[in-house]
C-alpha cells in the first residue's frame, strides 16, 4: 500500500507536455533537477516556488497532451508531485508517469479546489482519493499489479533492478 497526502494545485483541460516542462528549457540541459524549477513556467510562473512538500496536480481533461518526452514526467516526480488526478490522460503521459513513478488516477476533478488538503492511498484492490477539505471522496479499480510494483518501486529503472536482483 501506498499514500500520500498533499496540497491541490489546481489546472484546467489540455496542459501539454510543453506547459509543463516548455521547450526552451531543454536545450540548455535535460537534468532534472535543474530544469525541474521551470515546471509550468508558462501557464503560472513561479509555480515551483509555491510548491512545499508533497503536492498533487489536478487537472481537467488531456493532461499531457503533445510530445511524448519522458522529461515532462520526470520533473513533476523530482518536484515532489507523486500523484496526478485528471479527467484524462494522453496515452504517452499516462505510460511516461507510471514509469517515473507517478500514480496517475482518472476521475471528475470538478469537486476538487485549488490549496485543498488530498489524501490518496493505493493497495492492491483499490485507489481512494479524499479532498480532506471538503470531503468529496472517490473510489477507483486498482491499477493493473504490474504498474501498481512500477508505481511502488519508484519507477520502470527501480522496478527492473528489484526485478533482477529476486532472481539472482
Amino acid at each position: 500500500m501506498i499514500e500520500y497526502t498533499g496540497k491541490a494545485f489546481k489546472f484546467g483541460d489540455n496542459i501539454n507536455t510543453d506547459y509543463i516542462i516548455p521547450s526552451h528549457r531543454k536545450k540548455d540541459t535535460l537534468n532534472v533537477e535543474i530544469i525541474k524549477k521551470y515546471i509550468m513556467e508558462d501557464i503560472r510562473p513561479h509555480f515551483y516556488s509555491e510548491l512545499n512538500g508533497v503536492s498533487i496536480i489536478v487537472a481537467g481533461s488531456n493532461f499531457g497532451c503533445g510530445s511524448a518526452m519522458e522529461v515532462a514526467a520526470q520533473v513533476v516526480r523530482a518536484s515532489n508531485i507523486p500523484v496526478i488526478l485528471a479527467k484524462s490522460f494522453a496515452r504517452s503521459y499516462f505510460r511516461n508517469a507510471i514509469n517515473n513513478g507517478i500514480l496517475i488516477v482518472e476521475m471528475n476533478t470538478d469537486p476538487i479546489n485549488e490549496n485543498d488538503t488530498i489524501h490518496v492511498a493505493m493497495d492492491e484492490k483499490k485507489i481512494t482519493v479524499e479532498d480532506v477539505t471538503n470531503g468529496y471522496s472517490v473510489s477507483k479499480p486498482a491499477l493493473r499489479k504490474e504498474l501498481a510494483d512500477i508505481i511502488v518501486s519508484g519507477g520502470l529503472i527501480q522496478y527492473v533492478r528489484r526485478q533482477r536482483m529476486s532472481h539472482q
